[in-house]
């Protein structure tokens, strides 16, 4: 079954259907008009699988796509469009340039967290670049992936954009398919499965990972401010969220002001009762709820605690004294519980962070610029977010995507368009000017080579030339125009 529908889509994608611009435009707008006409339906998977409000879900799930589809419909002309480069003297006369085309068919792995935003989001990219798509949902969230199977292949072209669902097998089963990208979300352990089973085939792959991304307050910000950002980016979506703070580290002097600050803030969101909230969420299923319990044995809870297996449940978490040795420090939580590591200062919290695997994003609170500037400077992740959670990833500018075991790629914007694209190189030359050809071909003498290093490693910048000539020109305008008067 797997192996007919990539054939389908091979064979779809070779009738150079989705070439012209105009088409990807068309399947870009039934896209938008499946988020749109299908937003109850969409709500309602994701309130089955997540627990999650229906604003919840328009905010985190829908908003974003929306807003990356109607980037990608504005902007896919120029983002297609031939791109002019610099050149030698030896290339001054040629046309050379960097032309986008389609991949082929590439495969897009969804993660269940957020189980449209990160799987369709993909999707845009892949549509404006020109290609085929095969779209695997995540078994993980089943209401979700059930709702994607049944009506997307209504909207868009179903040979061109099919929708497999299951569970590892068929995983397994499409990841034998020789694919020309494969764009993965999920966890660093499965990413290394996908890329080994990518590296087969010699596929080049996307892996949007995760990690335990740090939080290190400065004792001299606003504790009040950061603790309310730092507690809305961590409970959010029940702390499944890969770029949610997986852990705090702060000074000892302020380590119980910051475990009050959150208290409050946790009242403020969630109310005395998280259970009952509506904007609260739930662990995917069992299994994450026992590993998530797992995690804080051996360690001191300050807030939260409370649980319910029957309802997958667990209350906002917060642990204090923590150390690099505690259980819950040994993988990413990917859940609502937020350890607390005091550090003597920055000095040992870039030590820190610097002593572990390179995370998704590193967050910063100060408000001092020189120590953020230094946090950028001395440490390596996918981004860095000072005094705010989670926002960069609603800025369509920006690459989305981590570094070394949080990742590797990127996409949102045109990031997407260039990631599901082979930026290929054109040189168009004339059959003319042979004579200033003459002095790479053989023999090569010694006035050769030097008539070479001239027009070779001379770089022309045109634009430069052509400002340069505009304002000549202007210059001897104002120059008649005097000489006139």
């Amino acid at each position: 079954m797997v192996a007919v529908l990539k054939q389908r889509a091979k064979k779809a994608f070779q009738t150079g259907k989705t070439k012209p611009l105009e088409y990807r435009i068309h399947q870009l707008k039934s896209l938008y008009r499946f988020v749109s006409e299908r937003r109850k339906d969409i709500a309602d998977a994701v309130k089955r699988d997540l627990n999650k409000s229906e604003h919840g879900t328009e905010l985190f799930e829908t908003l974003g796509l929306e807003g990356e589809i109607n980037l990608a419909i504005e902007r896919l002309a120029e983002w297609a469009a031939p791109r002019p480069v610099e050149k030698n003297l030896l290339t001054i006369a040629d046309n050379v340039y960097v032309q986008p085309e389609p991949l082929g068919v590439v495969l897009i792995i969804g993660a269940w967290n957020y189980p449209w935003a990160v799987t369709l989001q993909p999707l845009v990219g892949a549509i404006a670049a020109g290609n085929a798509a095969i779209i695997k949902p995540s078994e993980v969230s089943p209401n979700s992936a059930k709702v994607m199977e049944e009506l997307l292949p209504l909207y868009l072209d179903k040979d061109l954009y099919p929708v497999v669902t299951g569970g590892v097998s068929e995983t397994q089963e499409l990841l034998k398919q020789r694919f020309d990208h494969v764009f993965y979300t999920g966890s660093s352990a499965v990413g290394k499965l996908v890329m080994q089973a990518a590296a087969q085939h010699l596929t080049p792959v996307t892996l949007e990972l995760g990690g335990k991304s740090p939080c290190y307050i400065d004792k001299n910000c606003d504790l009040a401010v950061a603790c309310r950002r730092i507690t809305w980016g961590k409970f959010v979506n029940c702390g499944q969220t890969c770029i949610a703070p997986d852990y705090i580290l702060c000074e000892s002097s302020i380590q119980n002001q910051v475990v009050e600050e959150i208290r409050k803030s946790i009242k403020e969101f969630y109310t005395d009762n998280p259970k009952t909230f509506e904007d609260y969420g739930r662990i995917i299923n069992k299994r994450h709820f026992k590993r998530v319990m797992a995690l804080m044995e051996g360690s001191t809870v300050v807030i939260g605690g409370e649980s319910d297996e029957s309802e997958c449940y667990i209350a906002p978490t917060v642990l204090k004294d923590v150390t690099a040795e505690s259980r819950v420090m040994q993988e990413e939580i990917f859940g609502p519980v937020l350890p607390i590591i005091t550090v003597s200062g920055v000095d040992e919290a870039i030590q820190f962070i610097n002593e572990r695997e390179k995370p998704l994003v590193v967050y910063v609170f100060s408000p001092d610029n020189k120590l953020v500037r230094r946090v950028i400077a001395e440490t390596s992740s996918g981004a860095l977010l000072a005094n705010d959670c989670l926002v960069h990833f609603c800025v369509s500018a920006l690459p989305f995507g981590g570094v070394g075991n949080s990742g590797m790629g990127c996409y949102h914007g045109r990031h997407s368009f260039n990631q599901f694209s082979h930026l290929r190189s054109c040189l168009i030359k004339k059959l003319k000017l042979e004579s200033i050809n003459n002095m790479r071909y053989p023999p090569h003498t010694a006035s050769k080579m030097t008539w070479a290093r001239f027009l070779l490693l001379k770089q022309i910048n045109l634009g430069k030339l052509r400002r340069m000539a505009l304002l000549v020109a202007f210059a001897a305008l104002t120059a008649v125009i005097v000489q006139v008067r």
